[in-house]
């Protein structure tokens, strides 16, 4: 397998990858190309690919424009672009009769664009650039809007249960759960064996709505459904109401009292694990850099991860950040585009660069299988890799941006502080989110 001796420093790209900042954008750690270029559409010829800052490497960035090359005789003229502003930059652009052929899009951008009339319709051409594998759904979903797809996925990462198995074996406990049964258990293990201590054995923030969520897709609910092609709030119905009662029961059971008001930032999650203040968290794979920065005596060989179990027997649905590969709409080069992210996001580069040399989650569950059989593999990822196999986002909808920045998430901190039932606060979101679906 190429990649095997790429691993190790693949790997500490991906720790430093960092999970969703905004709604309309991902930052993720890699190698710059470059400062942005001022152009905003093709030139001389040229297909042109707006990339961006931190997504994929030159490295792979290069192979894929050299396969290009070599099949079609077209040079490629690569854009660097930075998130500051980018969703305004992409509209405008967009807009002009000579836009980017291709560009790098947030996985919860998406929609929006395709709202406004910019982004191609691939949906004819979906199965020939799948290319015979699983797109991770949390990826594919959000770039599928009212039913077509507008997004090819390009990387992806997941969140996990992160915990330090040294804690857990000096508790008696060297196996991490697999069902929401075997993971309580466990947990009371934990709580009784640091009686009297300052230690909490799963901390979970009550604000932070990323975790939160994962209790609503398991127990079948969502933030909204479509139903005669628009969106429709959903977190008030039977399932999610169920789901948010659940997870507030988990949040009072096993984290401290004082997280209940409180986001992943302050105190930092990663710090507490640091500490040794935490037997558990759910966060992304930098949660692991970050906990060894806090603490250098901290290895990575002591630390782990594991998919979250739910009480559906499943893995609880994961959040999932990403970026994906879109079409401008007015390309005249609209063939070589279809062309160019196929050889992006075909198995061989996401195998050999996106993950082997970028460290990124590839775009597909057959790579992630076999991103895991390598033998340089390091099994502190593991989670996160089993955790991307079950994916969801945010609804692809141009409002939840909205939705995002208002203060419409601050029910989760509502109804872990008891200020309102699970049920009142749904409701209450589903009436403001339904505003905002309907413009």
């Amino acid at each position: 397998m190429k990649q095997q001796h790429n691993v190790r420093p693949a790997i500490r790209r991906v720790l430093q990858a960092t999970a969703i900042v905004t709604a309309a954008a991902l930052t993720l750690a890699g190698c710059s190309m470059g400062a942005p270029s001022s152009d905003t559409g093709s030139s001389d010829g040229k297909l042109t690919v707006w990339v961006m800052q931190g997504d994929q490497s030159e490295a792979t960035i290069k192979a894929i424009n050299d396969q290009f090359t070599k099949e079609t005789g077209v040079e490629v003229n690569i854009q660097n672009q930075q998130w500051k502003d980018i969703s305004t930059k992409i509209t405008t652009a967009l807009s002009t009769s000579t836009p980017p052929d291709v560009l790098d899009l947030g996985n919860t951008q998406v929609a929006g664009f395709a709202a406004s009339g910019g982004l191609m319709d691939l949906t004819d051409h979906a199965d020939e650039l799948r290319q015979g594998v699983t797109w991770l759904s949390g990826l594919e979903e959000p770039a599928t809007v009212d039913g077509k797809l507008y997004g090819i996925p390009a990387l992806g990462a997941a969140r996990a249960v992160v915990y330090n198995k040294k804690t857990w074996a000096a508790a008696g406990i060297n196996e991490p759960p697999t069902t929401y049964a075997e993971l309580e258990a466990d947990l009371q293990i934990l709580k009784d064996a640091h009686q009297g201590e300052d230690f909490t054995p799963f901390y979970v923030p009550g604000a932070d709505w990323k975790t939160a969520i994962q209790w609503v897709w398991d127990a079948g609910g969502d933030y909204a459904v479509q139903k005669d092609g628009k969106w429709v709030s959903s977190l008030s119905t039977k399932e999610s109401v169920s789901g948010l009662e659940q997870w507030r029961e988990f949040q009072h059971k096993w984290s401290s009292e004082a997280s209940r008001p409180l986001d992943t930032d302050s105190p930092d999650t990663s710090q507490l694990m640091a500490e040794g203040k935490i037997g558990a968290v759910i966060g992304n794979s930098a949660s692991i850099r970050v906990i060894q920065e806090y603490n250098k005596d901290i290895t990575a060989d002591e630390l782990g991860s594991f998919p979250m179990p739910g009480l559906s027997g499943q893995n609880q649905p994961s959040m999932m950040a990403g970026s994906v590969w879109g079409v401008a709409q007015k390309s005249s080069k609209q063939d070589l585009a279809l062309k160019w992210i196929k050889i992006a996001s075909s198995p061989d580069i996401q195998n050999d660069y996106v993950f082997a040399k970028d460290g990124y989650l590839p775009n597909n569950v057959e790579g992630l299988d076999k991103a895991m059989a390598s033998d340089d593999f390091p099994t502190a990822l593991t989670g996160f890799f089993e955790a991307a196999k079950r994916t969801k986002a945010t609804p692809a909808s141009p409002q939840w941006t909205t939705i995002e920045s208002d203060g419409s998430l601050t029910l989760f901190k509502d109804i872990a502080t008891d200020t309102s039932k699970a049920e009142a606060s749904a409701k209450k979101f589903d009436e403001h989110a339904n505003e905002l679906y309907a413009k």
